[in-house]
């Protein structure tokens, strides 16, 4: 990838994994959401934590909500946050 790939993260997601936003260059085999967390989850400060079940992660790219296996290019806004309720 050649544009960093901008990370948001809420509530208790931001909480454990130390940081509420951050870009960051992920390596050129990452090519999906899924591969993303993998190596978020090498990259130290609580991210491991942050993403240890990731049933009850849900995420959005470009602001649209998407699964595990959505891809994930440079350039992209991926947030994280646990699930929504409603009331």
């Amino acid at each position: 990838m050649t544009a960093p790939v901008k990370l948001l993260y809420f509530a208790w997601l931001r909480e454990k994994a130390g940081v509420g936003e951050e870009d960051v260059q992920p390596p050129a085999t990452v090519a999906t959401v899924a591969q993303l967390i993998d190596w978020l989850e090498t990259q130290g400060g609580g991210r491991a934590e942050a993403f240890a079940d990731r049933k009850v992660v849900r995420v959005a790219v470009n602001q649209e909500y998407v699964s595990l296996d959505h891809p994930v290019t440079a350039g992209d806004e991926v947030a994280f946050f646990p699930p929504v309720t409603g009331g």
